[in-house]
Parts: structure tokens; C-alpha cells; sequence
């Protein structure tokens, strides 16, 4: 068919359909690459393990944790197994800071410059070096799994994959656990729902899922590095991407769940079925009991100490830890162990390989579900990065729901990759704005526009579809 064959009217209704139709192949800066670090020593194994299953108790408010007063620090963290983190940008101008990227809580903090706990050898945030910092003058705690963070709240503008929010309030802080923060991570991004944070501030993915997104998704693959003998102390992470979902990533559909709460907190699931070597185990999936939060910045997977004796029931020669086991289970090496968990109709595979946490003893393993008592308010599960790896993971804003999907062979062939620079931080362009509502009250209260600021390698897509369609009408 000729394009001089069709009335005007046509042909500008059909160049208007195009230009105004987005691509599926979303814009470069929308997605960055992330870095994992690996601090576990074998010498202090058993004090990181007791520590992890602590924080992770305070976190969820199964126990209080005192805050810092005169002469006395917060508690300390013995290193992590492993933590995922990005970077982004504060201030004008804009300075690059990696932090770790945690679906389990919901502020932003960095360690400030005058940070005199917890922040040797990191790069800080210096306000007065910001024209746009706003100092709210309120005091900040909050605690996690692997220690605690306190100082100051402040606003400022701050930049991620290509995004830029105004006015974003985040926490300046002048402490931090000791070994919290390695070198590089200078601070954390909660990327749970604004209800639960400590600042009572809308979170930043929250603003740009409102406003600025082409999809409200925010996605995770995260790789393994656990059976990697020559693995470095930081390695290539995997992906986040921000706004749409990686499909080279990930294979077949991806399976949305709806969130069970009617309250917008921690990203929950029900847990509806576990196997272990195939075998269907015992749970508690009635009301709450079967809540899970999905955690990217948990590294094991907790549960209720019912749940998770069955568990390990299926697993042969199995036995419960003591000392600074408790609450885990130790298990023969030599075997192989398969979890699966369901949240809805498909059952997702936990590795081998994630499952095995480390070798305690000689021929003796640690397995990486362990037992936890939460608050009442609070998931009775806790799912982290041991199940994150085997899947590829979609938080979606609205209707709030997580979904998974299997990965790849893109995506599986990272694992171990030893030849993978990890990425630097850096500042990308921006290609969206936003606003952040400064309302501190709870619920969503974010309010934000759009940018009228043009995306390049969007442009260049939009026109590379239009030169299609006038050869096909050609």
C-alpha cells in the first residue's frame, strides 16, 4: 500500500498513534547494575549467625533495641554474608553514593560527615556543601538486621537510574553499628511502603512510582556467589531496574500476587505451601501466620520455630543448633537440599546452594532458614536474598503485589561470574523529575509531576518505530 493512496486525515492519525504509543524497550538509565559485597569469615561464622537472627528480630519488633546515649555505641554488626547495593546522587551538586538497595524498610540515610561511629573509610555526605539541603533539624533512629543507624533529617534532591526528586527527606546520620557500612556503602534505601518509616517520610520509590514511572514496577536479580570459591569481597550484583521489567532477564510469565494486607507496609505475601526434597511440609498457612515480608536487605530466610523444625524434620540426620546456633539448624553437607515456597499457584526452588549456608564443622552444614519470633504487627516470615537469588523479583505499586518469575540463562550465566567488573558509582543523566510531598503524616501522600525533560534513547526508539511503519505503508 502507498502512503499517497491515504486521505491526510489518515496518515496524521496514524504518525499521532505511533508517537504517542511507548515502546516496551525502555530507556538505558532506568536500570542500573548492582555490586554484592562478602564480608563472612569463617573464624567469626558463629557470632555473625547469632547476630544475624538478633538484628533480624529487632528489626521486625520481636525485641526493643536501646538507643545510643552518651559513651555507649549501638550495637555492633560482625559483617554480612553478602549485601546488594546501587548508587544515586545527593545534593547540588550532585555527589555519587552506593547504598544498600532493602525492600524491607522504607527510609534513606547516608553517613554524615561529622559521623564520628561506624563511618571510617566511607565516603559522607557534607550538607554544607549542597546549595539545595534543608536541614529539618529532627532527630532519626532506626534499627535493622545487621544494626542500627541514627542522626539528623534533612531534605535535598536526589538522583537514581535517571531520576531526579526535589525536596526528598532523607536522614543525615552521625552513627552507625560498627560494620554496617563497608567501604564503599555509605548509607541505605528502604524500598518498602511509607507507613513504616521511621522518618514518616514518603520513600523515594514511592514518589517516582506515583508520578514518573512508564510502569509502577521496581525489579530484582540478584546473583550467587556462594559456591564460588574465587569469589572477591565485592562482585557483580545483578540488576534493579526502575519503571519496567528486564525481560532478558527473566523467562515465561511473571506471577503477581496480591499483597493480603489492606494496609501498605512491608512488601507480604502468604505463604500457601513449603517441600522439602519434594516432600510437602506441615505450615501454619492460616490468617497472619502466613505472612512473609520479601526482604532484598534480609540475607537468610526466618520463620516460625514450628514451620521451621518441620523443615529440617525432612532432612535427614538434621539437628537443632546451640549456642550461637541457636535457632538454627546444622544438617550433613553431603546433602543436597531443595526448598520450595508458594505463594500463589507456582512452587519457586530455593537452591542447594543457598540453602547451605556454610560448614561449621567437618562435614557439618549450617542451612539458612532459621527461627524467629516477630512483633505482633509484624510478618511472621521473613524471606531474603536466599530465596531472592533463585528468582527473578517485581514489586509493583499499584495494585500492590510482588511478583516472580524464573530466570533466565542471561540472568543464571552471571552466577560465579568472576569475570564481571562490578560497577562503579556514578551520575547518569536525568531524564524524568519529580516532587516529593513533604507531608510526613502516614499512608501515600506523595506528590510529584512529570518531566517535561526529553529521554534520548527513548526518542531514538519512538523514531525507529515510525520509520517502520512508513515502510510497511510504503
Amino acid at each position: 500500500m502507498l502512503l499517497s493512496t491515504l486521505p491526510l486525515s489518515v496518515i496524521l492519525l496514524l504518525l499521532s498513534n505511533v508517537a504517542a504509543t511507548p515502546t516496551p524497550r525502555q530507556p538505558n538509565g532506568f536500570s542500573m547494575p548492582l555490586r554484592r559485597r562478602a564480608q563472612r569469615r569463617s573464624t567469626d561464622f558463629g557470632t555473625w549467625a547469632k547476630n544475624q537472627r538478633a538484628g533480624l528480630t529487632a528489626k521486625y519488633g520481636g525485641a526493643p533495641v536501646a538507643r545510643r546515649s552518651s559513651g555507649t555505641n549501638l550495637i555492633t554488626n560482625q559483617g554480612a554474608d553478602s549485601s546488594y547495593f546501587g548508587s544515586l546522587a545527593l545534593g547540588t551538586p550532585a555527589a555519587s553514593f552506593d547504598v544498600i538497595l532493602d525492600t524491607g524498610s522504607a527510609d534513606l540515610w547516608v553517613a554524615g560527615s561529622n559521623c564520628d561511629q561506624g563511618c571510617q573509610s566511607v565516603p559522607t555526605f557534607d550538607a554544607s556543601r549542597s546549595s539545595s539541603f534543608v536541614n529539618k533539624s529532627t532527630e532519626f533512629q532506626i534499627t535493622y538486621g545487621s544494626g542500627a543507624a541514627e542522626g539528623t533529617l534533612g531534605s535535598d534532591t536526589v538522583q537514581m537510574a535517571g531520576f531526579s526528586v526535589s525536596n526528598q527527606i532523607f536522614a543525615v546520620c552521625d552513627a552507625v553499628s560498627d560494620g554496617l557500612l563497608t567501604n564503599p556503602v555509605s548509607g541505605l534505601l528502604g524500598l518498602a511502603w511509607q507507613s513504616i518509616a521511621s522518618s514518616g517520610a514518603t520513600p523515594l520509590w514511592q514518589t517516582l512510582a506515583a508520578s514518573s514511572w512508564d510502569s509502577p514496577v521496581m525489579a530484582f536479580q540478584l546473583t550467587r556467589f556462594l559456591n564460588q570459591s574465587k569469589a572477591q569481597d565485592e562482585e557483580f550484583g545483578g540488576s534493579f531496574t526502575m519503571g519496567f521489567v528486564n525481560q532478558s532477564l527473566y523467562t515465561g510469565d511473571i506471577e503477581y500476587i496480591d499483597m493480603p494486607t489492606s494496609t501498605d507496609s512491608y512488601w507480604i505475601l502468604s505463604i500457601s505451601a513449603i517441600t522439602v526434597q519434594g516432600n510437602s511440609v506441615s505450615i501454619d498457612t492460616s490468617g497472619t501466620d502466613s505472612y512473609a515480608a520479601i526482604d532484598t536487605g534480609t540475607t537468610l530466610v526466618g520463620g516460625p520455630p514450628d514451620d521451621i523444625a518441620n523443615i529440617y524434620a525432612q532432612i535427614p540426620n538434621s539437628q537443632a543448633g546451640t549456642g550461637n546456633y541457636e535457632g538454627y539448624y546444622l544438617y550433613p553437607c553431603d546433602t543436597d537440599v531443595t526448598v520450595t515456597l508458594s505463594f500463589g499457584g507456582t512452587a519457586w526452588a530455593v537452591s542447594p546452594a543457598d540453602f547451605e549456608l556454610q560448614e561449621v564443622s567437618r562435614g557439618t552444614c549450617v542451612g539458612s532458614f532459621f527461627t524467629l519470633t516477630t512483633g505482633d504487627s509484624a510478618p511472621s516470615w521473613i524471606v531474603g536474598d536466599t530465596f531472592l537469588k533463585n528468582v527473578y523479583s517485581v514489586f509493583r505499586y499499584s495494585p500492590a503485589s510482588v511478583g516472580f518469575a524464573a530466570l533466565s540463562d542471561t540472568a543464571l550465566a552471571m552466577n560465579g561470574n568472576i569475570d564481571l567488573a562490578a560497577p562503579s558509582a556514578t551520575i547518569g543523566s536525568v531524564s524524568a523529575e519529580a516532587t516529593a510531598n513533604n507531608n510526613r503524616a502516614g499512608g501515600n501522600t506523595s506528590a510529584a509531576r512529570r518531566s517535561m525533560l526529553p529521554s534520548a534513547a527513548f526518542a531514538v526508539t519512538v523514531s525507529a518505530i515510525l520509520v517502520s511503519v512508513l515502510k510497511m505503508m510504503v
